[in-house]
């Protein structure tokens, strides 16, 4: 069965039309890279999967369970929003707080496990981002490098069925973009499903299962990657494709 299956979502800004009926699904353990211009509608849908906008049609359901509705409550778009984490292009990370303290402090609020486990599953989660020796220090005094490897610890200690990254590089030089992407390529396993919006071509062609362009609000392509780089079917994925050579 799909972890996750989208179907037809619609989101319309005033007069525009953002999203024209986007649909697709994904397995457990599959990474599927989402690229496109700006404006495709690229991050709509990636905060529409993560109920920071709600969608103006279509479904959404993780393991087979509806998560859309009309009329959801607060609390239930809280829990919806639990089956995916989220990582944003500016790290988003308390500035008040350290490493540590940015990646505990969710599942603690929420109460996940006892404050020891967390503790715990934090250090572990530092360990695999490569981040150990810097629990203690604050944002400030990170690289942007190693305040987004820190960000992916945070959304991974919420144990997300579905973990989104959006444009998780472009707010980096591309000195440090690397160890960024390096982090990303290391996560794909059978536990872990993943969607990243990128405009990395080289990484989403080595690393996804599946690619998806989209253009003006709706997917114009979508395969495996040998398809979608090495055999593009429609004429505007040609062009994008050819348009980025530079990047890989």
């Amino acid at each position: 069965m799909n972890i996750l299956e989208v179907k037809n979502i619609k989101k319309k800004f005033g007069s525009t039309d953002v999203l024209k009926g986007v649909s697709f699904s994904l397995e457990q353990g599959q990474v599927l890279a989402i690229i496109g211009s700006s404006g495709s509608g690229k991050t709509t849908l990636l905060r529409c999967l993560n109920f920071l906008e709600k969608p103006d049609e279509g479904e959404i359901f993780v393991n087979g369970k509806l998560l859309t509705g009309k009329d959801l409550s607060e609390e239930q778009i809280r829990q919806n929003r639990l089956h995916f984490g989220l990582v944003f292009q500016n790290f988003n990370l308390f500035p008040q707080y350290t490493v540590l303290e940015n990646i505990t402090l969710a599942p603690t609020l929420m109460k996940l496990a006892s404050s020891e486990e967390i503790e715990e599953k934090a250090l572990k989660l530092l360990g695999q981002v490569g981040l150990t020796e810097k629990w203690n220090a604050y944002p400030y005094q990170l690289s942007g490098g190693q305040q987004q490897r820190v960000a992916i610890a945070r959304a991974l200690a919420l144990r997300p069925q579905v973990l989104c990254f959006d444009e998780p590089t472009s707010a980096l030089d591309p000195e440090l973009t690397g160890e960024v992407l390096r982090v990303i390529r290391g996560l794909k396993s059978k536990e872990n499903t993943m969607i990243v919006v990128t405009h990395e071509m080289e990484f989403a062609r080595s690393v996804a299962d599946v690619v998806i362009y989209m253009a003006d609000g709706v997917i114009e392509e979508m395969g495996t990657p040998e398809e979608v780089f090495g055999n593009p079917r429609s004429e505007k994925t040609r062009a994008f494709i050819s348009g980025t050579q530079g990047a890989y």
